[in-house]
């Protein structure tokens, strides 16, 4: 009896991981296909010129940089929060180019907003501003502004300004360093150290699903990154080309997926602590973000693994 019930339990176990693997292999293959669709669409609108351009990977690659840094802000439905993170930013980057050299542009990258989010952005003049036709997720969204910038380091950064915009600071010091050793980069601003110290007021539910989250991306896909998720992160513009290039995720946790790719090329990822300060406005629900950023975050590993998505030498100047 004891033979059959393990048996039983054995077969039992066998089938459900079949209908595992079924499930899974489904679900590769869809979104897989989807991805693959959306990044033909690269027809975007330049919002201030009121007229569509293309923009692409060959794009960053075929034209040389003419400022010393460019700024991609994602934004959807931003109207409200977005003119004080521009001001911050603005008025500090304009500081910096009377003292010096400094040379820049600002990139803002609608999400397909149903709000005057496009309205708002154009007040300003120094910045320019493409649309996206839809909504294509934050990870799609700077993946066109990066496509389209012209800098030889890019800032991507979130537009509610919850990271102090001057700690862009402490990002070029370290680059500036790892430039002079050679060296390609993402520099990943951190709110680790909030965490460590309980500076950061959080809700205990999001608390609870952020270290969650933590402990699945360090144990499938990005070692030694405490803090993968801060909207603020500079790019020398080759690691830009290298990892946007290769990018499949779109949506929330594509920069799990943009590090993975970044450390299997050895491209050197830092992080350093940033000022954080929560912001009212967020449209993220903890509990769908957590489901669905579980869910894409086995999928990178898995996808990889199986090879149904590969990092293309073509795609960079480095190999596989």
């Amino acid at each position: 009896l004891g033979f059959v019930m393990e048996s039983l339990l054995l077969i039992f176990i066998w089938l459900i991981l079949v209908a595992l693997l079924i499930v899974t292999t489904s679900m590769i293959t869809a979104v897989f296909a989807e991805n693959d669709e959306l990044a033909d669409k690269t027809k975007v609108i330049d919002a201030r010129e009121r007229r569509y351009i293309q923009v692409d990977k060959n794009t960053l690659r075929r034209e040389s940089p003419t400022v010393g840094l460019s700024i991609v802000i994602p934004a959807y439905n931003e109207e409200k929060r977005l003119p004080k993170m521009l001001d911050e930013t603005l008025q500090y980057l304009e500081k910096l180019a009377m003292l010096n050299t400094y040379s820049y542009e600002v990139i803002v990258v609608d999400d397909g907003s149903s709000d005057k989010t496009v309205e708002v952005a154009l007040e300003y003049p120094s910045v320019r501003v493409i649309s996206l036709p839809v909504n294509r997720g934050k990870g799609g969204a700077v993946r066109v502004g990066i496509f389209a910038s012209k800098g030889s380091r890019i800032l991507m950064v979130d537009a509610d300004g919850a990271t102090k915009f001057s700690d862009l600071s402490k990002l070029e010091s370290r680059a500036d360093k790892l430039e002079e050793e050679g060296k390609d980069y993402v520099i990943c601003g951190s709110r680790a150290h909030l965490e460590d110290e309980s500076i950061a007021e959080r809700f205990y539910l999001r608390s609870l699903l952020m270290y969650g989250f933590h402990f699945l991306v360090g144990f499938l896909c990005v070692k030694g990154i405490r803090d993968t998720q801060c909207g603020f992160k500079l790019f020398s513009r080759n690691a830009a080309f290298c990892c946007f290039s290769n990018l499949h995720i779109e949506r929330w946790a594509f920069d799990v997926e943009l590090l993975y790719i970044a450390q299997r090329l050895n491209i050197d990822v830092v992080e350093l602590p940033v000022n954080w300060t929560e912001i009212e406005g967020s449209k993220l629900s903890p509990i769908a973000a957590a489901l669905q950023m579980g869910r894409d975050i086995f999928l990178i590993r898995l996808r990889y693994l199986v090879g149904a998505w590969k990092i293309s030498v073509s795609n960079t100047s480095k190999t596989d």
